[in-house]
Formats: C-alpha cells, sequence, structure tokens
C-alpha cells in the first residue's frame, strides 16, 4: 500500500492516508522532506528596524528548533544566518539588541553583522584557520511587503510559493500596513498540523460551521484556484457587506471582494481584508497537538473586526473544534481515507497532493 498516493483526478481520488495524522515516523520525517525544504514565516521588518540591529528567533519553535539571527547591518543590509557559533556551537545572541559585530560569550570568537568570520583569541598555532566553515552560515532572505522569509535547505525560489500571489494584491500598499501586537493572537490546537491546513483550504464546511462567516460571505460564489505551491479562495461578500474597492487594473476588478484567503505551502495562511492582513502560521508541536499563531496587520482601522474579517477569533474556536474531532475520529479502525467534493474541495485534494509529493 502506498500511503502517499492520490490520483491527480480529483473524481477518483481518495483523500491522503490517515498515517498522516497518527503516525509519528512520518511526523518526523517531515521536518526535512517537509519543513526544512520550504520557506518559512520570520516575521515583520520592525523586528530590525535600526541599523545594527540583531533579533534571535527560532525557526518552528519546539519542531524544526533551528536558532536562527536576523541583522541588519551599519550599511541598512539586511541578513539571515545561524545563530550558533562555529567554535563550539554556543548560542550567540539570546536577546535582541543593538552591536557593531557578534561576539561569543564563551570563547570570544567573533562575527561581522554579515556572519563573516571576524576574529578568535588564542587560535595564532591553528593550521587551515579561518576556512568557509568558520563564518555563520547564511539562509536566503526573502521579502514580501514588511514581512521576512527564510528557507533552511533553499530548495525553491521564492518565486515559486510567493509570486502568484503577490501580482493578485500587488496594488496593496503592504508597506503601510501596520503590525498590531495587541490584536495578534496564538492558540493552541489539538490536532495534527496537516488536518488545521486542510480545514482552512476548503468552503465546504463554512454552511455547516461558520453560522456568522456564512452571513457575510456568498457561498455560491466561492470560488478556489489552484496554483504550483500555493491556491487562493475568493470570498465574495453578501449585499451590502464591507468589501475591497478594487482598481481597475486589478483581475477582480467588478467582483465584491469580501476576503482574499491565500495559502502558501506547507503551513501559511495570508488573509487579506479590507481592514488589512491576518497571517496565520500553523506550527506543529506533536503528532497531535499544533499552535496556530495570528499576526495581525491594519491598513484601514475604522474597517477592522467587519465584514468577512470581523469575529476571527469564534471563526478559529469552531474550526478548532471540528478539527480536533477529526484528530480523536481518524485514529478510528473502520476509517483509513475519505473522498473529495470535485466543486468544493479542490484545496485540499491540493494540499493532499503535495503532501504526497514531499514524503515520496
Amino acid at each position: 500500500m502506498n500511503q502517499f498516493n492520490v490520483d491527480k483526478d480529483i473524481s477518483i481520488a481518495k483523500t491522503i492516508h490517515k498515517d498522516v495524522y497518527i503516525n509519528a515516523n512520518i511526523f518526523e520525517t517531515s521536518k526535512e522532506k517537509i519543513f526544512a525544504d520550504t520557506w518559512q514565516w520570520i516575521g515583520h521588518e520592525e523586528l530590525v528596524g535600526a541599523p545594527s540591529t540583531l533579533y534571535p528567533f527560532t525557526l518552528l519553535e519546539n519542531y524544526l528548533n533551528e536558532p536562527l539571527l536576523l541583522s541588519k547591518g551599519e550599511n541598512g543590509v539586511l541578513h539571515c544566518m545561524s545563530n550558533v557559533c562555529t567554535h563550539r556551537g554556543n548560542l550567540l545572541i539570546t536577546d535582541p539588541c543593538k552591536a557593531h559585530d557578534i561576539r561569543c560569550k564563551y570563547h570570544g570568537r567573533r562575527f561581522d553583522l554579515d556572519g563573516c568570520f571576524k576574529s578568535m583569541p588564542e587560535f595564532k598555532e591553528v593550521k587551515n584557520f579561518p576556512t568557509e566553515d568558520d563564518n555563520l552560515k547564511k539562509l536566503p532572505l526573502y521579502k514580501w511587503g514588511n514581512m521576512f522569509f527564510t528557507s533552511l535547505n533553499n530548495k525553491f525560489s521564492p518565486d515559486t510559493f510567493f509570486k502568484t500571489i503577490s501580482d493578485r494584491v500587488n496594488w496593496l500598499p503592504l508597506q503601510d500596513f501596520k503590525f498590531k501586537p495587541d490584536y495578534s493572537k496564538e492558540y493552541k490546537v489539538k490536532a495534527n498540523w496537516a488536518l488545521y491546513c486542510e480545514n482552512y483550504l476548503e468552503g465546504f464546511h463554512i454552511p455547516f460551521v461558520h453560522a456568522g462567516l456564512n452571513s457575510v460571505i456568498d457561498y455560491g460564489n466561492y470560488t478556489t484556484e489552484i496554483f504550483e505551491y500555493s491556491n487562493l479562495q475568493l470570498g465574495i461578500a453578501k449585499g451590502d457587506e464591507v468589501f475591497f474597492e478594487l482598481p481597475s487594473t486589478s483581475i477582480d476588478f467588478g467582483k465584491k471582494v469580501a476576503a482574499y484567503y491565500f495559502w502558501v505551502f506547507p503551513n501559511m495562511m495570508f488573509n487579506f481584508y479590507p481592514w488589512g492582513l491576518s497571517v496565520n502560521i500553523v506550527q506543529p508541536i506533536a503528532i497531535a497537538e499544533s499552535v496556530v499563531k495570528f499576526y495581525t496587520f491594519i491598513w484601514k482601522e475604522e474597517l477592522f473586526n467587519t465584514g468577512a474579517g470581523g469575529n476571527l477569533a469564534i471563526v478559529e474556536l469552531e474550526d478548532e473544534e471540528i478539527v480536533e474531532n477529526v484528530q480523536k475520529g481518524i485514529r478510528s479502525r473502520f476509517y483509513k481515507h475519505g473522498r473529495y467534493s470535485v466543486s468544493r474541495e479542490q484545496g485540499t485534494h491540493h494540499f493532499h497532493r503535495l503532501l504526497a509529493e514531499f514524503l515520496k
């Protein structure tokens, strides 16, 4: 049996095997085969706003657990690199700070703000030193609007993941979107990360799970568009509900777009509303546990919490209840696969095929 076989024809395909959500080996394998190979969220540009700023972070804490460092040089150039000293593996920077270079507090090794080795005490007698291995490992850094992303293995161009969706909303002044920590939230979900994502990827459940959202979204005109490593669910407003004032240059001009729901494989959601943007990052913690982080960026404060972008906390709790029950249900000996609605579950089918592609 091939656990990862999902037919490209949605009308005959079965959903990916339930082992993806309950098997410990698959959960561990996904670290390298899925998450280390793809692009991951770092944060917003205010983290390193001023020159000579250092910002340490852990990429997918409690899962990948990779210590990384953002830096902005005195010349304003941004860098993303390993936060581990190349001498004995000590963490270099533990708190955000300003500095002219990076100094290890263990044995005094120094690096420039771009990660290049600078100096090391008591190493005069060491032969063939320094080498490239003594520099901090540099990682790619991708910037979309005021958001940063990186990839551990740099296997794919960021354009493969982001260009189609960024082009779709290129009329939005993303640089004017302001991060609001007070509006941002974090949720613990007792379900596998992939279950949470596949629930997000279809609007099929909206009339059954989200009464409030269903009252402002025109379910009959809800559509899904599939791209290579991303997709878009387009929410159309009912009646006089809030919608975007689209420029004539937009491909969606003439539509009452209430929300752009963009998803980027494997675990990132970018939900654009007339008031701004809600970024949702799904972090795996354990086989049946995830943390979902909501980062809120405000564009038009007067529209906040209206229309499709209103009561997001309630929508989140409704989704949590469903996916947590699914996590319990799929452990049944009587469940292996499901089938797809051809008209409503294209996004979930696409996600399952990507999982199959990467896990193979």
